[in-house]
């Protein structure tokens, strides 16, 4: 699995989330793991051949589907800001 530093986590963080304490919300869930797939992206694009870090991106991406199909669910406007903030396809 990918990391992202603590200084770039807790920038993420500051950025999505809604209150001052907020660090587990669907939002910042969603942003965090947004930055590491794209790590890994950057990543493989490198290294075309390393599967394992491969389904470990296929692993972060189902995680995070999962967390926008709930975000939609419960809160369609915050969904489709935090989609269009992050440059995600909207999924209807």
């Amino acid at each position: 699995m990918a990391t992202i530093g603590n200084k770039e986590k807790t920038e993420i963080i500051e950025t999505h989330r809604i209150h001052n304490k907020d660090t587990g919300s669907s939002e910042v869930q969603i942003a965090i793991l947004t930055e590491r797939i794209n790590h890994l992206i950057e990543h493989l694009k490198r290294n075309k051949k390393d599967h394992h870090t491969r389904r470990g991106l296929l692993k972060l991406v189902g995680r995070r589907r999962k967390f926008e199909a709930y975000l939609k669910r419960t809160n369609r406007e915050s969904y489709v800001a935090l989609a269009t903030k992050l440059k995600l396809k909207i999924k209807d």
